[in-house]
């Protein structure tokens, strides 16, 4: 119903309700929002005065012993033409929307190049241009130095060695209990050795469990 009404952009949630009016409008980068103040329904306001016009004068009855029920009804049935969104709420809510409008706008700026909206953070006030289509300088360089620097400790830790031990071949399982080899030299599980099996004719160590040499073939 509202959305006729839309002056700078319809990128907003409708937080009304019968107690008042509210509505919160968004930035179009970031998705931030700026929330209006809000305005109490003089339909409320109204309503909850015979509400409590009615609880007074069905208090003083019971003290009383006073036959006012008649009034006591009129009062509940006039609370209820305004539990519902009457043509007087809804004039208020075009009206409270117009306002809202007024109040959000000059927390905006419309890019001229994306034709967006966009808060405060997302404005480029020196391009006069959204951040998005005219980034800061500052934020660019910032990030082009985060990003050098990450590749020059990629680069750098591709040069520097990290492993100082030997590259030989080693156990993976126990030969004896099968069960997974450590670093050291004898299981830590049964105690057996985990040396490689070397070959009798050539020197070469192979697997355990191996039948014959992988270097020369020779029987092990």
């Amino acid at each position: 119903m509202a959305d006729k009404f839309i002056g700078f952009t319809d990128n907003y949630a409708d937080n009304s309700t019968e107690a008042g009016f509210q509505f919160t409008f968004f930035c179009d980068s970031c998705r931030e929002g700026f929330k209006s103040r809000f305005v109490e329904a003089s339909t409320y306001k109204k309503q909850r005065f015979f509400k409590g016009l009615s609880d007074m004068i069905g208090a003083v009855g019971q003290l009383t012993g006073a036959n006012v029920g008649g009034l006591g009804r009129g009062a509940d049935v006039i609370s209820e033409r305004f539990r519902g969104m009457s043509p007087e709420w809804q004039k208020e809510h075009e009206k409270a929307f117009e306002e809202a409008q007024a109040e959000a706008k000059g927390r905006f700026h419309r890019c001229p190049k994306c034709t967006k909206w966009h808060c405060p953070s997302c404005w480029n006030e020196q391009a006069g241009l959204c951040a998005a289509c005219a980034p800061r300088e500052n934020v660019e360089v910032a990030a082009a130095r985060a990003q050098k620097m990450a590749q020059d400790i990629q680069k750098k830790a591709q040069e520097t060695p990290v492993y100082t031990g030997g590259i030989e071949e080693r156990q993976t399982l126990c030969p004896k209990c099968g069960k997974p080899a450590g670093a050291g030299k004898f299981c830590s599980d049964c105690g057996a050795p985990l040396g490689l099996p070397k070959c009798p004719g050539c020197g070469a160590e192979n697997q355990a469990g191996a039948k014959f040499c992988s270097s020369c073939g020779g029987k092990l």
